[in-house]
């Protein structure tokens, strides 16, 4: 085997050690809401503190998320910037702007390498039948069917990516 060879199987590797990291820190943070009970309230409180803070400070947090393929979803990494939050008719929709950081397909991203996204997420409680009719706070992104159950960690924020957020 050449070196070259080696070394991309090396960086492979890593990839997919790091997709597993964030599977099972996206499952761990899911359970967290789970057995905390978060209501979408609350959650739509926590999302409106992150565009405040984005506001005046450009801040952008850490977000882990779900993306599709077909017949398995995998978990993405990266930066959410909150814009706004909008309340209206029993929906409350977020506008922001998503610089990824990993996905299994491109590997480890830094910022500033792929334009970042605008999206906008939905906050909203999904009953959960199985587990006795309780209900779990779920975020997904309603302008794309393949990215789901967004987790945005308030104790990891960044201020310097407000230039990759345009």
């Amino acid at each position: 085997m050449d070196d070259t060879t080696l070394i991309s199987d090396y960086r492979r590797w890593l990839s997919f050690q790091h997709q597993a990291r964030l599977d099972r820190e996206h499952q761990a943070a899911s359970q967290r809401l789970e057995t905390s009970k978060v209501s979408a309230t609350r959650m739509t409180d926590a999302y409106r503190s992150m565009a405040e803070k984005g506001a005046s400070e450009g801040a952008s947090y850490r977000t882990l998320f779900l993306r599709d393929h077909g017949d398995t979803a995998l978990a993405c990494e990266g930066w959410l910037f909150v814009r706004r939050v909008l309340a209206e008719g029993g929906s409350t929709r977020v506008r922001a702007t998503l610089l990824t950081t990993f996905t299994l397909a491109s590997g480890r991203l830094e910022p500033g390498s792929q334009p970042a996204e605008k999206l906008t997420l939905e906050i909203f409680d999904q009953l959960n039948i199985d587990r006795g009719m309780s209900s779990v706070v779920r975020v997904d992104r309603t302008d794309s069917g393949r990215d789901t159950r967004f987790i945005t960690l308030l104790d990891t924020v960044r201020g310097d990516l407000r230039r990759h957020m345009v």
